[in-house]
Parts: C-alpha cells; structure tokens; sequence
C-alpha cells in the first residue's frame, strides 16, 4: 500500500513529530553504524575460542561492514516496495537475530553467516530506510537534520567499545553478543516511530506508468492464451530491457564510463576504503599484544568517536565556506594524505600516550573523510543521477571493505608483526590521495584549457569535474536519495 495513503498531519515536515523521528535517526545510526565499532574488542578472545588465525577472524568484522554498505540498492527497492517504516523495523529484526543467533556458533564460518551477513544486512536495512525517513520530514531544514543525525554515528563510535569492554569482562563474548540483540531490537523501535506522511507533492511511491503497466498486462495476457513464439522472444527482450533499467537506475555503470570526475573518484575511494578500515579491526588487537590493559585499549576507540562528535559538524562547515567552492576534492586528498600520514605513529611507538596522540590525528583526518565524501560526490556527479551514482559507489567499495582486513591479516599470520597492517594502510591511503589529486588536477588543467579555447558548449555543466555531463535521466521521486551519511 502506498505511504501516501496513510492518513496522519498535513504537512508535518521541519516541525512537531518530525523531531522525534531525528531522536529516532540518531539513534539508529549510533545502533547500526556505530556498531562495528566494537568488533576489535572481541577479536583476541574469537581468536582464542575458534583456535583461529588473524586472517580468519578478521573476515566476521569485514562481512558486516562490507554487507552493510554494499546492501545500499537492495534496501532501496525494499523501501520502494514496502516503504521506509517496514525497511527498518525488518533491519532491526534481522540484526538482532543475527545477534542472538552468534552467541550460540560453534565455528567462525557460522559466525560470519549469522552475526556477520545477517546482522550487516539487517543494520544496512535500518540505517538506509532510515535516513530516507528523515529526507520526507525535513525539506528546509534537512542539511541541519542529516548533520545532527550523523552525530549518532560518533556516539556509537565512543560508546559501543566502552559497554563492550566492560560486558566481555563481566561475561563473556557469547552473553554479550546475546545481550547486544536485545539492543538492537530498539531498531524496530525507531522505525514504529517513523510513521509514514504524506509530501505537499503527492504520495511517496510512485505508481508503475500506465505505458510500463499496460504493457504488463499484456504479456500476461499473452501468456494466458498461449502466445506465440515471436510473442515469447519478444516478452524476454522486454524482461531483459526492464532488467537492464533496474541495473542502470541503481548502479550507473553508464555515468562511470563517461563521466571521468566520477570515475576517478570512484576508483580512488574504493582503493583508499581497503586501508581506511584497517585501524579500525587492528588496533585494538595491536596495543594489547604490546601490553596496553584491555581497557585502555577499548577506550582508543572511545576516543576516536568522541573527537568525530565535535570535529565532523566544524569540517563540514569549513568546506561549505566559498574558498572551497569546486575545490572539495582537494580537501578530501588532504584529509586522506593526513590519515595515511598518521598511521606512521603506531609504526614508531605503542605506548598507550603515543597511541593517545595517534588517535586524536586519525580521528581529524577521519572527520574529513566522512564529512567530505558525498559532498565531492555530490560535485562530480549531475543530482537527478545522485541515486544512482551512489549505488555503484557503495557496491564497490563494500568489496575493498570485504577483502582489505582478511588479506592484511594474512600478511600478519605470515610475519607475526602487527606493523605490516599500518604500513599497509599507509601505503593505499597516500596512494589513493596521490591518485585522486594528480586525477583531478590534470581534469581541471583540462578544463581550463578548453575555457581558453573559447570552444563553445552546449550544455555547461554547473560541477566542475564533471568532465563529461551523461544525459539527465528522470527517476522516481518517490523515494529521496539515501545520502549524506555513512559510517566513514
């Protein structure tokens, strides 16, 4: 049924309820995104408890961020299906069984299945919907509400690992991971309170076109009374058109072969994200192999997410001043060549006030990693294909995010020095901030150059690496763009 029907106040964004479905959206990106936060505080006792190697363990932190990510375009049909409501409140079933399900595996393989696939699935689908929520309750305050809603993301950065901690100490990974699915349950919680509403512009889903629906009953028309043969291939050559649309509206494999602005930075972040998560599984399990309390070690973490509490909402506002106007991209590099630089200071020390320092530097950089992400996108990217572009750009940095902790892990088996993770995340972050910055100053030398030229356009377009504008393709309005925030 469609969200436009639901009765309920006319016009009740930017006030009245619509703040307590902001309370609930903060709290559901502290539940989901902040989430995995935690993980590297139970690595070592996994470790012991499945006999298993850095490698192996790592792979149950990789799945749940990598499916959590990656699951951005099936969230998105599940919300146009069903709606924002039903999406999260199923998010936060799947995350608590998922939960529930992990402290009773007897092996990793069936922790991955359950506390990493399940659990993941069930946090992208609560945090995704989510964040759609909030695009139908604020309209002229949604740049303030999406900001204040990402502070949820720090706050579950600085408390998850401190309960974690503590409830390890007190009993045990199993009852604790028992325990944390009874709190994730508080999801569904935050959807109830997401009640649908109905925009000044109409209902929320858009109904299939009557052109795209007669057409449908048609082929079933067919169907029934026993088509024929050139009837047949042409219903599978329409299956695979409406295939190939499905494909093209939520991964834009169209924009990455012509818009190069887009490609680079495609490219560049989902190289970076492989070392960009590497601290965040390892560095726990480090400073406790160099002699750090368990404690301690767990408060790193804390101390990362208090620090994004504050720095994250002033690197927004210092890149929306117009000095970087078209030149975000730049400030982004300088944030990753800041956070690749940082890592150098694990490699040098591992004392707890080194470390300290270490986590304070990372967290800057992280600030402007994740304030500053979408917002270049945004830059290189036309807005009516936003959606889009972002389904692409997730699914495959969900890969790197798969596959950078278990292969770095492996190098750690091979050698027994934790030092090899930093160096590895060192070397794909200042890579990936060399790559995108050459990339994009080369596109602007390009682009001045044509200016020069004088060589007249037909349709310039108003982002300034958008080295080749795609055709502007119109979407379904039903649903905003699940954008803004994300758990960088």
């Amino acid at each position: 049924m469609s969200q436009g029907g639901t009765r309920g106040a006319a016009k009740p964004q930017d006030r009245g309820w619509a703040w307590m479905v902001l309370l609930a959206a903060v709290l559901l990106q502290g539940l989901t995104l902040g989430f995995p936060s935690c993980i590297g505080v139970f690595f070592t006792d996994l470790q012991h408890e499945f006999q298993a190697s850095n490698s192996e363990t790592s792979w149950f932190p990789s799945i749940m961020v990598a499916v959590l990510h990656g699951g951005g375009p099936l969230c998105s049909i599940l919300v146009k299906r069903f709606g924002y409501r039903f999406a999260v409140m199923l998010g936060g079933l799947l995350s608590s069984v998922g939960m529930v399900s992990s402290s009773f595996c007897k092996s990793l393989g069936q922790l991955y299945l359950t506390a990493g696939l399940i659990t993941g699935l069930g946090s992208c689908f609560s945090f995704q919907a989510g964040v759609t929520a909030l695009g139908h309750y604020f309209v002229r305050w949604q740049a303030l509400a999406n900001a204040m809603a990402s502070t949820g993301v720090s706050l579950g950065f600085t408390l998850w690992p401190l309960l974690s901690q503590y409830m390890l100490d007190e009993m045990g990974w199993r009852n604790t991971f028992l325990i944390f699915g009874g709190i994730l349950l508080n999801c569904c919680v935050c959807g109830a309170i997401m009640r649908p509403v109905r925009l000044a512009s109409g209902s929320l889903v858009q109904l299939p076109r009557p052109g795209e629906d007669s057409g449908r009953r048609a082929e079933e028309a067919q169907l029934s009374n026993g088509a024929s043969s050139p009837h047949l291939k042409y219903q599978q050559q329409n299956r695979k058109t409406a295939c190939f649309q499905m494909l093209q509206k939520y991964l834009a494999f169209d924009i990455f072969c012509q818009n190069k602005g887009y490609q680079i930075y495609t490219i560049g972040v989902t190289w970076m994200m492989m070392g960009f998560v590497l601290p965040h599984v390892y560095l726990v399990p480090y400073a406790i192999q160099n002699g750090v309390e368990e404690r301690k070690a767990a408060l790193l973490i804390s101390i990362i997410g208090f620090i994004n509490i504050f720095i994250r909402p002033l690197t927004g506002l210092l890149s929306g001043h117009r000095i970087f106007t078209g030149r975000r991209i730049y400030l982004f590099n300088l944030a990753v060549l800041l956070c690749g630089l940082s890592n150098f200071i694990c490699i040098v020390s591992a004392e707890f006030s080194v470390l300290i320092v270490y986590c304070v530097i990372l967290s800057i950089a992280m600030s402007g990693i994740g304030a500053l992400t979408f917002q270049v996108l945004m830059d290189v990217v036309e807005m009516d294909r936003f959606s889009s572009a972002l389904g692409l750009f997730t699914v495959l940095e969900s890969i790197t995010l798969l596959i950078g902790p278990p292969l770095t892990g492996l190098l750690v088996d091979i050698t027994n020095d934790f030092h090899y993770v930093f160096y590895t995340s060192s070397f794909l972050l200042i890579s990936a901030a060399l790559f995108m910055g050459l990339s994009f100053c080369a596109l602007e030398k390009k682009r001045n150059l044509k200016e020069a030229s004088k060589v007249p356009l037909d349709n310039p377009s108003r982002y300034q690496y958008n080295d080749t504008p795609t055709e502007p393709q119109p979407e379904s309005q039903s649903t905003p763009a699940v954008v803004y925030v994300t758990s960088i």
